[in-house]
């Protein structure tokens, strides 16, 4: 999962395997609302009413995780990222407007989101006229190779994945520091606007990976390494005059060569962005709420509210009228690991997912305005290709009859006993109250459940290590863009089983027909096509009870009583830092 803002994390990948800020964020579900009947239209946003945006001002952001590693190779980010994308442009980007729009891939420094060969394995772009770096000199497609190039070096790990996995001679490319000058083959550049890559295998979805930071074009003569992070070379809206104490603070002023002719995604209104980090999310919304000075003019991109909270602000329309809604692709589930008994036996996975208490686990995740109940592992949202289905259908308390029956044909007639690992974190997701829901729920249906909690970076490390990978266990998963793809593969695909590292296939399932169903949407450029595909592949993989998908959190986050022209897309779920006013 990546970070956007939303995310410290992760991106699906990583996302999942740590501590998100992007917490109770998430899609509807089968048995949530229809066609986001919940959700604010444009109208109903914090700070759409009233007079048009304006041009000037202070934007505070007050966030508790600091930005750092704020180099483009170093960044895990989808879509460009909310707070780098105001200084890192890209190949391609996310469409900044509200809900389902704003789930869509456009041009950034291209003139489009990518020409494909016949079978997609490789993508040509051009770059728009006019493009220039906070000193004024050009952008050209050899500053582009590079940024990519650098992000292959040992030095600046920590970005995205799927170059290395995709690009030819990706897998064993060390970067440009120790490759004598030679570069990418699999990355050519035939003149200073044009680009093009090489897949080693077909690449529908390659316009969405080409939003990520590593495509920020960076001028090699000004590449300092491990330092750059501290003043890399804009190409965006704003350029960085303040990095300290690792991101903690971070100020953005006006890049003067910005050109908005060429940036049709960015509005850029403040004349300076002001970032502070490190706080305690208690303290930020106490701020927000209370919006005096500085603060009025103030955002958080990555600091939620919580039922307490809420249930203060639902007694308070002003301060009602500044919480925005958002839902972003994530989903949170039991996994299984059929490896371990009793969970190798198919009917007592079946007897889990009947026995679920869908409205008690709700609670326990901060209510139905933080999360709404899943039967889908797939969001409730056409960019993910979801498709309802509800493969055993037990209403929202459950059906611990039907589980009981399930539990005698399995070879339990008096129930049985076992162990749900899980984190002690309290994030409301992988918690002990959500574990708590579960244990409750089940013991109804005659299965006692004894609670294994570990601290949260334990439980990271076991539940993706595939030799050691509890029988049951709480987990989540982010999509790095609004696709099926990096929803589905990371979890069922067998040929991403990790033997030594982190493995997120916990079901450790290696179906030939699922790997050769990933492969054939893979090839598809046609997105909705594709999204029919993966819909129809995630209810074919429920069939197996694998996993038990709990519920899709959702973002709720204050801003303060200035901000003006606040756009939530289903992309990022979160309020898009390029859009916001301040006057």
């Amino acid at each position: 999962m990546p970070s956007f803002g939303p995310a410290s994390p992760h991106t699906a990948r990583r996302v999942a395997a740590i501590a998100v800020s992007l917490v109770l964020a998430g899609g509807a579900a089968a048995c949530g609302p229809k066609d986001g009947a919940d959700r604010a239209g444009a109208g109903d946003r914090p700070g759409a009413a009233g007079a048009a945006p304006q041009s000037g001002g202070t934007l505070t952001v007050l966030n508790s995780e600091p930005q750092s590693d704020f180099d483009p190779a170093r960044l895990y980010t989808s879509g460009g990222g909310n707070v780098p994308s105001l200084v890192f442009r890209t190949l391609t980007t996310r469409n900044r407007e509200d809900g389902a729009a704003g789930a869509k891939v456009v041009p950034d420094l291209a003139t489009d989101t990518g020409k494909p060969n016949a079978d997609a394995t490789e993508w040509t772009y051009t770059l728009k006229d006019g493009l220039k770096y906070e000193d004024g000199s050009p952008i050209t497609s050899a500053d582009i190779k590079y940024g990519i190039e650098r992000s292959f070096a040992a030095e600046l790990s920590g970005g995205a994945p799927y170059l290395r996995d995709w690009l030819v001679g990706g897998e064993s490319y060390e970067g440009p520091y120790k490759d004598g000058g030679k570069g990418l083959d699999s990355i050519v550049v035939p003149d200073p606007k044009t680009i093009v890559f090489k897949l080693r295998k077909p690449e529908g979805e390659f316009p969405f990976v080409a939003t990520q930071t590593q495509f920020a074009p960076v001028p090699k003569a000004k590449d300092t390494g491990a330092t750059y992070e501290e003043h890399p070379v804009s190409s965006g809206p704003y350029k960085v005059v303040k990095n300290e104490n690792d991101g903690e603070t971070l100020t953005l002023e006006r890049n003067e060569h910005w050109d908005p002719k060429t940036d049709e995604e960015r509005k850029a209104y403040p004349d300076k962005i002001d970032v502070r980090s490190g706080l305690d999310s208690a303290v930020i919304n106490q701020r927000l709420t209370t919006s005096s000075g500085p603060d009025s003019a103030a955002i958080t991109t990555d600091t939620n509210l919580g039922p307490a909270e809420l249930a203060q602000i639902g007694s308070n329309k002003e301060l009602e009228g500044r919480v925005g809604t958002g839902h972003f692709g994530y989903v949170n589930y039991l996994a299984f690991n059929p490896k371990v008994a009793p969970f190798d036996n198919p009917k007592v996975r079946q007897a889990v997912s009947y026995a679920i208490n869908r409205t008690s686990v709700i609670n326990a995740a901060g209510g139905s305005a933080l999360a709404e109940p899943a039967t889908t592992f797939l969001p409730e949202r056409e960019a993910f290709g979801f498709a309802p289905y509800d493969h055993f259908p037990a209403g929202r308390s459950g059906d611990p009859a039907k589980a009981k029956e399930l539990l005698k044909e399995a070879g339990f007639p008096d129930g049985l006993t076992i162990t749900l690992t899980h984190s002690t974190a309290q994030n409301r997701q992988t918690s002990p109250e959500v574990a708590t829901a579960v244990q409750q729920a089940l013991a109804a249906a005659g299965i006692t459940v004894k609670l294994e909690g570990l601290e949260n970076n334990a439980f990271n490390e076991r539940r993706w290590d595939a030799e050691n990978t509890p029988g049951f266990f709480l987990s989540r998963w982010g999509a790095d863009w609004p696709s099926g793809g990096p929803f589905l593969a990371p979890i069922f695909d067998g040929r991403q089983i990790v033997a030594n590292g982190s493995n997120y296939n916990h079901a450790q399932l290696d179906d030939p027909a699922v790997n050769a169903e990933i492969d054939e949407i893979a090839k598809l450029t046609d997105l909705a096509a594709a999204g029919k595909r993966w819909g129809a592949l995630d209810k074919k993989i429920g069939e197996q009870a694998l996993a038990v998908p709990l519920f899709h959190p959702v973002y709720k986050r204050l801003v303060g009583k200035d901000v003006k022209n606040v756009v939530i897309s289903d992309w990022t779920g979160v309020l898009d830092i390029s859009q916001v006013s301040v006057k």
